[in-house]
């Protein structure tokens, strides 16, 4: 059995859902966007994964954070109401409550999402943003920085799953496998201290995907 990125991080065995959880947006054409949380490289269960109820309330967006989509709870999955086309974005940082590491101190996890590549621009803190529209080239963002030598994993429409170093410019190219949906995923850890579920943490993980159609 595949594990969409099942060495995220080298946690104790309370963060193991935060290890082996990817939060992810699916959209085709102009219909609502479709929120999930589990493992991508494996197939959404009907009922949805165990830890589906952990997602609440993510924030949907297209424009701007300060107007976010509608939501509605579906079984396995969060319907977001987004009528126009583009590019849509989410941000979620309470997902999994902030968790003791090693050394005893807290950490948690961010987690961004996108679906679309016909921006260009960036919106998240962590963000996999295609160098042209449309394009299989992608860099890898930080707060709007290249990040360097950023793990890339790859899951293409077959559910063949690789990863990839970004280069100096933070840019991988993804191989273009055939029609379907890809998605692809990286992490970015941050030492510093942040507030996340009302507790402040020593350290956050955090998390973003990009997903799109290949015609």
């Amino acid at each position: 059995m595949k594990k969409w990125l099942a060495a995220l991080l080298v946690l104790g065995s309370a963060a193991a859902p935060a290890a082996a959880h990817e939060v992810w947006i699916e959209r085709d054409g102009t219909s609502p966007a479709r929120i999930y949380l589990g493992e991508p490289a494996e197939a959404v269960p009907e009922s949805g994964d165990p830890e589906f109820p952990n997602l609440k309330a993510p924030v949907l967006f297209t424009e701007s954070r300060e107007r976010p989509a509608a939501l509605v709870r579906r079984v396995n999955h969060i319907e977001a109401a987004v009528s126009a086309p583009g590019d849509v974005r989410l941000v979620d940082d309470n997902v999994f409550a902030p968790w003791a590491g090693e050394d005893g101190k807290l950490q948690g996890v961010v987690y961004h999402a996108r679906a679309g590549r016909t921006e260009t621009r960036h919106a998240l803190e962590l963000e996999i943003a295609p160098l042209t529209a449309g394009g299989y080239s992608f860099a890898v963002l930080w707060q709007g920085h290249p990040l360097p030598g950023a793990k890339l994993t790859i899951i293409d429409p077959d559910r063949w799953a690789k990863s990839y170093l970004a280069d100096d410019k933070g840019v991988v190219t993804v191989p273009a496998r055939g029609k379907g949906r890809y998605l692809l995923s990286t992490t970015h850890e941050v030492k510093g201290e942040r507030v996340l579920s009302g507790k402040t943490v020593a350290g956050t993980t955090h998390v973003s995907t990009l997903t799109f159609v290949a015609p």
